[in-house]
């Protein structure tokens, strides 16, 4: 069972992102401050949560979170500042989208540069640990998946509905079929070994 809180009596916003290994699409990341009380018993990692239940969780945090806040760093932004940095970007983003200052962050991973003074707690696999970091993922993955559902119809030709801009056997082919579209992250390997024909 995932935990409500890191420091009672205080307001965390859990920090989360979503689509950094993908090689199309921007990267989305998503804050959430949540009540200490508020539980779930669907809430979890992103990951680990049907397409289906994280659209029911999307509805669910967007009704019952004190505030929540999604930003997004574009591909021209990751190939110029590099994926890490443009993670953090839309995780800063995503703080300054919150009605209500946080006395804290809690974020998911390793490494956060701070952002705006707020304390902050980074913790390793924190969407299965903490409610408002998951509820993060939730949002961040939501929010991606929906855009990446808007592009497909741009460029039905990569399935970016189905793969999301995930590097997948089928993606990979078309970027060898049709080339690059003004989505895809230029700074990561796409026309190499990587996507040659004998790799896939």
């Amino acid at each position: 069972m995932l935990k409500p809180y890191c420091t009672k009596g205080i307001l965390e916003a859990g920090c989360d992102e979503a689509g950094r290994g993908c090689i199309a699409g921007p990267v989305f990341a998503a804050a959430v401050i949540l009540p200490e009380n508020f539980m779930h018993p669907l809430l979890n990692d992103s990951k680990l949560v049907s397409a289906g239940i994280r659209t029911k969780l999307r509805k669910i945090i967007e009704d019952e979170a004190i505030a929540y806040g999604v930003g997004i760093a574009d591909e021209e932004e990751i190939d110029r500042i590099n994926i890490l940095n443009a993670s953090m970007l839309a995780m800063k983003r995503a703080i300054d989208q919150l009605g209500t200052a946080p006395d804290h962050l809690l974020v998911d991973g390793n490494r956060f540069p701070g952002h705006r003074g707020i304390p902050f707690t980074c913790v390793i696999r924190g969407d299965g640990i903490y409610n408002s970091i998951a509820a993060a993922s939730i949002l961040a993955k939501t929010s991606r998946d929906a855009h990446m559902e808007v592009l497909h119809h741009s460029f039905p030709e990569y399935e970016w509905n189905s793969n999301k801009g995930y590097a997948t056997r089928s993606h990979r082919l078309a970027v060898l079929r049709h080339g690059l579209s003004i989505h895809h992250r230029r700074s990561f390997r796409l026309r190499d070994r990587q996507l040659s024909l004998d790799f896939v």
